[in-house]
C-alpha cells in the first residue's frame, strides 16, 4: 500500500488553483509540495495545512492505493493457499 495524493491534483484543478498558489494559501514549503507530486511521504502538519487552506477533509486530498508489489504478494500468497 501507498499514498496516493492524486485527489489533491484533481481538487486544485477543478478549483482552478494552482502549485504556487496552494504553497502560498497553506504556507507549506516548495519541496513538500514536491514530495506530494512524486507521492513521497510528508509530515502531517503539511496536510493539515493543506486541508485548511482548501477547507476539506484529508480524504479529499489523498488514498491509499495498492502497488504492483501488494497486487504480486497477494496473488501470490492466493496461489500458496490454493496449493495447501
Amino acid at each position: 500500500m501507498r499514498f496516493s495524493y492524486n485527489k489533491l491534483w484533481k481538487l486544485l484543478i477543478d478549483r482552478g488553483i494552482n502549485k504556487k498558489a496552494l504553497r502560498e494559501m497553506s504556507g507549506v514549503s516548495a519541496t513538500s509540495v514536491a514530495k506530494l507530486g512524486k507521492g513521497g511521504n510528508v509530515n502531517t502538519d503539511v496536510l493539515l495545512r493543506i486541508c485548511g487552506a482548501l477547507k476539506c477533509d484529508v480524504s479529499d486530498i489523498m488514498e491509499f492505493i495498492d502497488d504492483e508489489e501488494s497486487n504480486a504478494l497477494s496473488v501470490l500468497t492466493k496461489d500458496k493457499a490454493k496449493n495447501v
